[in-house]
């Protein structure tokens, strides 16, 4: 490994982490280190910088928090996997997605069962506050990790055999897209920071930001589904891109 110059004693500890941080954003940058690829160690760096442990490991902390890096406890600290995309405009079977980019995937269903509709869920399917509603829960993972919380509502009205399926194979948003067309979307974007129980289920830390995508769906003028799709914000990112047509002005 190349030797980095050291810093002079009269730089505030401010400017030392950021030159680790720096060091090690550009050697990710640059592609000499690679997802998955192990960062050297905190006394490693400290060796390399000549600089206290604490300096260290406020840049390592920050630069996890930033999702450029994974740490594990006692195993060390690695290089993170590049954030993946979903569209924001169209409905995906994430899935058929994260196969696509040739991952593996996997899906925890946590919860399938039918409650009273709470007013939220009420107002978003068009139903009465009580009457009968699906409910399921659902935690995709990407190469083993947690990258949606899917935490979703059905309409029985327009599914009425959603609980009679065991979802070992197919997951509750495939075979809603199998079976039930629909032809009016709504996406709303959110940043929330994740519950404890959220947290857990994505295994992350509590309180840390996620992104929330809220989508509703209908058929015939008849809601579908009303589901939250949570993300870990240093896991995950939404976006498109579109044609306009015309000369649109600039805002």
């Amino acid at each position: 490994m190349p030797v980095s110059p050291r810093p002079t004693a009269s730089e505030p500890a401010s400017a030392l982490y950021q030159q680790v941080k720096d060091y090690i954003a550009r050697k990710i940058q640059e592609g000499e280190w690679k997802p998955g690829d192990r960062v050297p160690s905190e006394q490693e760096l400290v060796t390399l910088f000549g600089i206290s442990r604490m300096t260290v490991n406020r840049a390592l902390r920050e630069l996890a928090e930033q999702g450029r890096v994974v740490r594990v406890a006692g195993v060390g600290t690695f290089v993170a996997e590049e954030k993946v995309q979903s569209p924001l405009l169209t409905v995906v079977n994430l899935p058929d997605e994260i196969r696509q980019r040739g991952h593996d995937y996997s899906c925890d269903v946590v919860t399938v069962e039918r409650i009273a509709a709470p007013l939220e869920v009420a107002a978003a399917l068009d139903l009465r506050t009580g009457e009968s509603v699906f409910h399921s829960v659902c935690v995709h993972r990407e190469n083993g990790l947690p990258v949606q919380l899917e935490d979703r509502y059905v309409n029985p009205r327009v599914a009425p055999d959603f609980l009679a399926q065991h979802f070992d194979e197919t997951k509750p948003g495939e075979y809603l897209l199998r079976t039930v067309p629909y032809d009016l979307v709504e996406h709303v974007v959110d940043a929330i920071a994740a519950t404890p129980e959220q947290a857990q289920l994505l295994e992350m830390p509590a309180a840390q930001p996620c992104l929330v995508l809220t989508r509703r769906t209908w058929t015939s003028g008849t809601p579908v589904t009303f589901v939250r799709c949570i993300h870990p914000g240093n896991r995950y990112r939404l976006g498109g891109r579109f044609h306009v047509e015309g000369n649109p002005a600039i805002g």
